[in-house]
């Protein structure tokens, strides 16, 4: 299987209300490393996963409404444990969808999976993998 990857960076805050998480129950703040992966079975005509530049875009476009933020004030995430897991399926479904909806040419209507990676620093970081179609 082929793959391209792009990546960004964004700054948030949030707190982890839940005994679970010790000292992040705390209002603190994250910078994430993003990685997005996008599969395909076959290479386009053009001999290409994806266009990059429209991936870089959609990732942008997707990060920007969250980036300085704290994420305990949004709406979307009302009620939710902003963890890093979550982030990624957050993350994950807004590009699916952007993918599907033609955001990424024609070429993102022939991908298998995306892959969402958040990582916290170089030791630590969450992933979320999952079928376009």
């Amino acid at each position: 299987m082929f793959s391209v990857e792009v990546r960004d960076r964004i700054m948030i805050a949030h707190s982890l209300p839940d005994p679970f998480f010790g000292p992040a129950q705390g209002k603190h703040g994250a910078s994430f490393v993003v990685d997005v992966a996008f599969y395909r079975e076959t290479l386009t005509p053009q001999n290409v996963v994806v266009d990059i530049g429209a991936a870089l875009d959609v990732l942008s476009k997707t990060l920007k409404p969250l980036a300085y933020q704290d994420l305990d004030t949004l709406p979307q995430f009302k009620g939710q444990l902003t963890t890093t897991e979550f982030l990624c399926k957050y993350v994950f479904d807004a590009v699916a969808a952007a993918a599907k909806s033609g955001a990424l040419g024609v070429d993102g209507q022939g991908l298998a999976k995306i892959r969402v990676t958040l990582h916290e620093h170089d030791l630590a970081r969450a992933t979320y993998e999952g079928s376009v179609a």
